[in-house]
């Protein structure tokens, strides 16, 4: 199996990064590995990190709120809100750090997330644009190592898709 390049592009005027990414496995297998909390937590996190999902209502209007754990059993809170699911074709839903409750942590960017999925045979894509309010908060995330981060993130949802 090829590894896939994960493509980032920052367009700094509209305040928006877009990333790409395909994957050698069939449509439904990449769907439900971005709707499914059992899943998510086997691959959205960067190792060393893990993630431990407390609460999914994956429906439009719907949450999922889940804790990124370090290697130091640090930990921080995040929750994305759904605001438009259409099966296997694209979610639209808001990110943010959080309290254990889910409110969101204002000292950090609201991240609105668009991902689009794509596929045939046993070739699937993710088209993701992300955008900021502003172009510092975008600023901000990358440099908290947001695209390294979100990379290996993906390599592991590849691996993810690989072994099964």
């Amino acid at each position: 199996m090829t590894k896939r390049e994960t493509v980032f592009s920052k367009d700094l005027q509209n305040k928006k990064l877009t990333v790409v990414r395909e994957f050698d496995a069939p449509l439904e297998r990449v769907w439900e590995a971005w709707t499914k909390s059992e899943i998510l937590d086997q691959w959205w996190a960067p190792k060393p990190y893990r993630t431990e999902t407390k609460k999914m209502d994956f429906r439009e209007g719907g949450f999922w709120l889940y804790l990124m754990i370090g290697p130091e059993d640090d930990g921080s809170w995040c929750i994305e809100n759904y605001k438009t699911i259409e099966p296997k074709k694209r979610i639209v839903n808001s990110v943010a750090f959080s309290d254990e409750e889910g409110n969101p942590n204002t000292d950090f960017p609201i991240m609105n997330w668009e991902k689009e999925f794509t596929g045939t045979g046993n070739a699937s894509k993710v088209n993701i644009e992300i955008t900021f309010d502003k172009e510092a908060d975008m600023e901000t995330l990358m440099q908290m190592g947001f695209q390294e981060g979100f990379t290996a993130g993906l390599d592991n949802l590849e691996a993810y898709l690989s072994a099964q």
